[in-house]
């Protein structure tokens, strides 16, 4: 997936809505690797932890359905593509995995706001704060569980 574009690459709402969708697939993608991770992370350390990557599961499927209301909103399809989920052979590197894929959406969010904006898409710069905020809090949660 691309998360960025050239100069030359004039930035319209069908683009726009073509990485909006790509942000939907790293949304499935999370759903899916959390699932993953929560069944086989394992380690008295990482107890706590369960707990909290079932809550970022939740708010992963609550950003999936903003961003497929907010694609179809805009006139296109919401993806139904899952990128290939990342598998882990012991539960810090499942952490990391996570981690990789949540800064990676922090990223992308914060980009996708500021496009939003410069469209005159208010409203839906608007729908995607939460998720900038919620995936900021994911990062730093994950960080805190890796020790970083």
């Amino acid at each position: 997936m691309t998360t960025c574009m050239t100069q030359a690459e004039e930035l319209d709402v069908e683009r726009f809505v073509a990485l909006l969708n790509e942000d939907l697939g790293t949304e499935y993608q999370s759903i899916v690797q959390y699932i993953n991770h929560i069944a086989t992370i394992t380690g008295v350390e990482f107890l706590g932890v369960i707990d909290e990557l079932k809550l970022h599961l939740g708010q992963e499927l609550s950003h999936a359905q903003v961003l497929a209301e907010q694609v179809s909103f805009l006139g296109g399809e919401p993806a139904t593509t899952v990128p290939a989920v990342e598998r882990a052979s012991d539960s810090r590197l499942a952490l990391k995995a996570d981690l990789r894929l949540e800064t990676n959406q922090l990223e992308r969010y914060r980009l996708r706001f500021t496009q939003a904006n410069e469209l005159n898409l208010a409203d839906v710069a608007e729908a995607l704060r939460p998720l900038l905020q919620q995936t900021q809090e994911h990062v730093r949660d994950l960080q805190a569980a890796l020790g970083d």
